[in-house]
């Protein structure tokens, strides 16, 4: 086997580990999936799982990673498509933003995988690190525009992006717990919109 075809046989393989382990992470949670059934619908080996991946946590932590990433990455589509053209500014940008990231808590895969299973098995850790790497520097951008745009009083970004950042994570936690989700997401919504309609208030 040349070393292209050993490199996509390897990509096949891990890729098909992380398709099924999503599919049964997301119906069945992280506690209620074995490694045999994931390999099983995979249609690989158990030797083949512990080569890409140390265990069923570190499998678990890269499907994680993925659907963090792909959200975040469907989000700032999201906005770029919107009908009309983009909001009015950044803090309006902001808001709109956040409410389709709550939307996207009522999301089967990402409420179970993230919201629910992640910080019960990775940790605060793990959850911090998705915040840092696919929302502060959004949150930073966003923030820079709207007060170069007088939109907002001029505020210590990097702790106005954390603070921002850890309501919006709680806000998520919130959702993927309550009995009601969609409930909790509307609540969620009106208290984060309010939280930063409030930004736009500029001191006298």
């Amino acid at each position: 086997m040349t070393n292209s075809r050993r490199q996509e046989h390897t990509a096949d393989t891990r890729a098909a580990l992380l398709s099924a382990a999503r599919r049964l992470f997301a119906d069945q949670g992280y506690a209620g999936t074995g490694t045999e059934e994931i390999v099983a619908r995979a249609r690989v080996t158990r030797g083949a799982l512990y080569h890409h991946f140390r265990d069923k946590a570190d499998l678990f932590a890269a499907v994680m990673r993925t659907v963090a990433g792909e959200l975040a990455e469907h989000l700032i589509q999201q906005q770029l498509a919107r009908p009309g053209g983009r909001p009015a500014g950044p803090l309006d940008e902001l808001r709109s933003g956040l409410q389709a990231y709550l939307d996207a808590c009522l999301d089967g895969d990402f409420q179970r995988i993230v919201l629910v299973d992640g910080p019960a098995v990775l940790g605060p850790a793990a959850w911090n690190e998705l915040i840092d790497q696919h929302g502060l520097h959004l949150l930073r951008d966003w923030l820079r525009q709207a007060i170069a745009d007088g939109q907002i009083a001029p505020l210590p970004v990097d702790v106005l992006a954390r603070l921002l950042a850890a309501l919006i994570a709680e806000a998520g936690l919130y959702i993927a717990h309550e009995s009601d989700p969609a409930v909790a997401r509307d609540k969620a919504g009106v208290a984060l919109d309010h939280i930063l309609r409030g930004l736009g208030h500029t001191p006298e």
